[in-house]
């Protein structure tokens, strides 16, 4: 199969990673080349999410990009942080509030500062009726009584790069939320609970995503001497879902790009 017969979206890269700068144009140029026709560079910090912004900008569509601080930063979400991340969503390569959630398995930050972080982003995404780019880890039970009050004010979610069981799923799916996998389902060593679950999102809820430089999917042959990920192996996530749910490729590839083409309004 070549990659004239499908199209892939990349919902979360961490493009701004320093390990990108050296080669920055032929990454792209891989990731093109694969059949990858639009990436969302994740912001993950304020100073990521400036930095995102700027990519989109130098990119003419193919880049766009979220504006956030990752629950491992809570900290910095303070009231200036909170302006400067307005001003940021007011851009039109911005399409998504976000990186932003909880992440009780590292507790890099606080709970309760991660909380009131994920809440003031809450209310960043109802002001400007952006959708929401999600992170949850080790954190569902308190994620959801955060989230379900405020859902019918919110617009789009995705809950990104989903590793949680099964119970998760369904109420990530009850409340009407995309859901982005990543190379994580490659994994045999602790990935293989998800792959059951593909059978249970609805087509038009499932979204891809790298999340490179991390997760480097481990169904790669013959297997690469770097654990650099990049936006080119998104076919291997592709075809993880593919070979677990029984359905075409090519199909994934095309649906999971018009959902992510629908949840960024492009």
């Amino acid at each position: 199969m070549t990659s004239s017969s499908y199209t892939l979206f990349d919902i979360g890269a961490n493009l701004t990673h320093d390990s990108f700068a050296s080669h920055f144009e032929q990454m792209l140029d891989r990731a093109w080349q694969a059949g990858v026709s639009q990436i969302s560079v994740t912001g993950a910090s304020l100073q990521g999410s400036l930095d995102a912004l700027a990519l989109a900008r130098q990119s003419q569509g193919y880049l766009w990009a979220t504006a956030g601080i990752h629950p491992h930063h809570a900290n910095d979400t303070d009231a200036a942080a909170l302006a400067q991340l307005r001003q940021l969503a007011s851009a039109p390569e911005v399409r998504a509030i976000g990186e932003t959630g909880l992440d009780f398995f590292r507790d890099f930050c606080p709970r309760a500062q991660q909380e009131k972080s994920f809440e003031a982003h809450i209310e960043l995404a109802i002001d400007t009726g952006l959708p929401m780019f999600l992170h949850e880890r080790d954190a569902s039970q308190r994620f959801l009584e955060i989230l379900r009050p405020c859902r019918d004010q919110l617009t789009d979610l995705v809950v990104h790069c989903f590793t949680g069981e099964a119970k998760a799923l369904y109420a990530y799916l009850d409340l009407d939320c995309y859901i982005g996998i990543t190379g994580w389902i490659c994994d045999e060593r602790r990935g293989t609970h998800l792959l059951p679950l593909m059978q249970d999102i609805p087509a038009n809820r499932l979204l891809l995503e790298t999340d490179a430089p991390y997760l480097l999917p481990r169904n790669i042959s013959p297997k690469p001497r770097s654990r650099h990920n990049e936006p080119c192996n998104l076919p291997y996530v592709c075809a993880a879902i593919a070979s677990a749910t029984g359905k075409d490729f090519a199909d994934i590839a095309n649906s999971t790009t018009a959902n992510a083409r629908n949840f960024f309004r492009l």
